[in-house]
């Protein structure tokens, strides 16, 4: 039997983070308007005579989002007109990208399954948002306030084969517009969306199959079922005789089935042309320098570094550089502690639990206390004044009302206590009260040591050294 096999291509639409649209001075749609067409003026709604005016800092963040995924940088640029009549869309065009993109080639870098891949993109261009549609009741509805937004249209090269290899991508992607501050890429709020091609040929093949493109697929999970699903229904069409067409699917994720939308378009269909109303975009090497100079470490850097430097797990590094805020907190913990196992212990842990659960700190900026505080906990316990157990709600306390580890450790009697006499006393006096389970022991039933150790711990109100005890315990039986 034949064996075929996927290949696909991705069109990622980002959502870039300016203050305002694309082209005009209303408020961008980074996060949902409370109301329909709130956000919108003569300019973003194509009112005759109207022209638009590119905004300069949509440049600078798409710009630092192609550096930022390794991509060429092409000086001059230009603007062109795609034609294409939907209600969504008041200019009956969109101004994009086709000829002469922002940037060109690049690639992306992540981990799949254990081994550093890369993954090549074809370019990246700039291009303003269509409203959105609203259907209820018999009619569509028309909200405009996103129209003009700007994006970054990110063009892959067709080069996954596996899932997997798409949803690293992806996540490492959105991992990496987060951390330029480019985008929040939340794909609930729209502000990241995927096209997805997918074609099946025989392996060995050298050339692809035919294509169908599923337009905005909104969520990783979608993404991870519609490439399962598009799969089978080509290699179902190919296995009985028939031939896959090029057209346009959409993806009913409740349903998990995808529906014929269009025939697919080519270039020609769209009846490109230089946008008239814009000239050339030229950028100057003080510019793109400007611009490259606020690259931060890209989150695969770190992640790598997290791994073969601190030698953390592979979760706890991908953990770690989820965001760029709590990457940069670690960072500057274990400057402070010079323990990177115990920093990221206590964030992944500990504050990350808390957080989950909290409805007022959502983020690690938002964090009650110092980080000065949490430096001064792991100190205490590296120096057996606190121990493991009582740390953590020395760490809650903070969470919850801020103040200081040292004051919280006194007030609530926690600090280990480490005096060799007093904490000897307490073993004799347990050996002396537990003569069976003395016997027991000595009689080769190791296993009850920990119960030792436990009524020391109890008889010291669990202020003692469990490390003392142990020692000693270990001497006098």
């Amino acid at each position: 039997m034949t064996k075929y096999v996927k290949t696909i291509g991705l069109e990622i639409h980002v959502r870039i983070k300016s203050k305002t649209k694309m082209f005009c001075g209303c408020k961008n749609a980074v996060a949902l308007a409370p109301e329909p067409n709130i956000n919108v003026c003569p300019v973003c709604m194509w009112f005759p005579g109207m022209l638009p005016v590119l905004n300069e800092e949509v440049v600078r963040l798409g710009l630092i989002g192609g550096m930022a995924m390794n991509c060429e940088v092409n000086k001059v640029s230009q603007f062109d007109r795609k034609t294409y009549f939907y209600p969504d869309n008041p200019m009956s065009y969109q101004i994009t990208q086709l000829y002469q993109p922002i940037v060109g080639k690049g690639s992306v870098k992540t981990i799949v399954n254990g081994e550093v891949r890369e993954f090549g993109i074809h370019h990246m261009h700039l291009e303003n948002d269509a409203g959105k549609l609203i259907h209820a009741g018999g009619k569509t509805l028309c909200d405009y306030n996103r129209a003009g937004a700007p994006l970054m249209e990110i063009v892959t090269d067709p080069v996954f084969h596996e899932k997997e290899e798409v949803m690293e991508f992806l996540r490492e992607l959105q991992k990496i517009m987060r951390a330029a501050w480019v985008s929040d890429a939340d794909m609930e709020k729209g502000q990241l969306r995927c096209d997805v091609n997918l074609s099946i040929a025989p392996e060995g093949a050298t050339e692809f199959g035919l294509r169908t493109e599923h337009k905005n697929v909104n969520s990783f999970s979608a993404i991870w079922r519609l490439i399962d699903h598009e799969y089978k229904r080509q290699l179902k069409i190919v296995e009985s005789g028939w031939k896959v067409e090029q057209e346009t699917r959409g993806w009913d994720d409740e349903r998990w089935v995808s529906t014929w939308q269009r025939s697919k378009e080519d270039a020609m269909d769209y009846r490109y042309f230089p946008e008239p109303d814009l000239l050339p975009l030229e950028l100057d090497d003080d510019f793109i320098e400007s611009a490259r100079a606020t690259i931060p470490e890209l989150p695969i850097e770190k992640r790598i570094r997290y791994l073969n430097e601190y030698k953390l797990s592979d979760d706890d590094a991908r953990i770690l550089t989820t965001d760029r805020a709590l990457s940069e907190y670690f960072d500057t913990l274990v400057e402070k502690t010079k323990d990177p196992k115990k920093s990221c212990s206590y964030i992944t842990t500990i504050l990350l639990a808390l957080m989950n659960e909290s409805e007022d700190v959502n983020n690690i900026s938002d964090l009650k206390f110092d980080i000065v505080e949490l430096t001064r906990v792991i100190e205490l316990v590296n120096g057996d004044e606190l121990s493991s157990t009582n740390s953590k709600q020395v760490v809650e306390e903070l969470f919850q009302n801020g103040w200081k580890a040292d004051i919280i450790v006194d007030e609530n009697g926690l600090r280990q206590k480490n005096d060799l006499w007093a904490l000897e006393a307490i073993v004799d006096e347990v050996i002396t009260n537990h003569e069976k389970q003395v016997a027991d022991y000595r009689g080769g039933n190791e296993n009850i040591f920990g119960f030792f150790v436990g009524q020391c711990m109890k008889a010291s109100k669990w202020a003692g050294n469990p490390k003392i005890f142990n020692e000693l315990l270990k001497k006098k039986l």
